[in-house]
């Protein structure tokens, strides 16, 4: 057997990596951490913009996504253009995809903030949704690292 990184994905695998990354889009829009948290294994690791290695949900949500979500507006995922690679077994997947959203700068002057992301997931059994065990977002090149919008959290 050869190995291929475009070998065949079911539909349904692909659709359920898109519904991951269409849900995080909701609460990120929503600023509603507690919603978001059945998504990513306790234990995932994330790199992150403020530390090399973001090791556990609940430190990623305090010291990345608290820093982040509040800061912008219009979090959207390109969902058309989702990529997902299966293991055989279908019990694990590499999702990939782009991002758009708006930042500020200091003054208040809104940016395009575009992005990617790269994530593992993990599941049980198949048909399951997939649940985040690392991710790895990053701004396009040349995109302000740091964003200055102010909303509230919804939780």
């Amino acid at each position: 057997m050869s190995i291929q990184a475009t070998a065949p994905v079911d539909p349904q695998d692909h659709a359920l990596v898109r519904d991951w990354f269409r849900e995080l889009s909701d609460h990120v829009q929503a600023v509603d951490f507690a919603a978001a948290r059945h998504l990513f294994a306790d234990d995932f690791i994330a790199f992150g913009t403020y530390s090399n290695f973001v090791p556990g949900r609940d430190n990623a949500e305090a010291n990345q996504w608290r820093k982040v979500w509040p800061t912008i507006d219009g979090f959207t995922w390109r969902l058309d253009d989702v990529q997902a690679l299966v293991s055989p077994d279908r019990l694990f997947a590499v999702g990939m995809a782009v991002w758009d959203s708006t930042g500020y700068l200091p003054d208040g002057k809104p940016f395009d903030r575009k992005g990617r992301a790269t994530c593992s997931f993990a599941r049980e059994k198949v048909g399951e949704p997939w649940i985040a065990t690392h991710t790895h977002m990053s701004l396009f090149r040349g995109t302000p690292d740091v964003s200055h919008g102010n909303k509230p959290s919804r939780s």
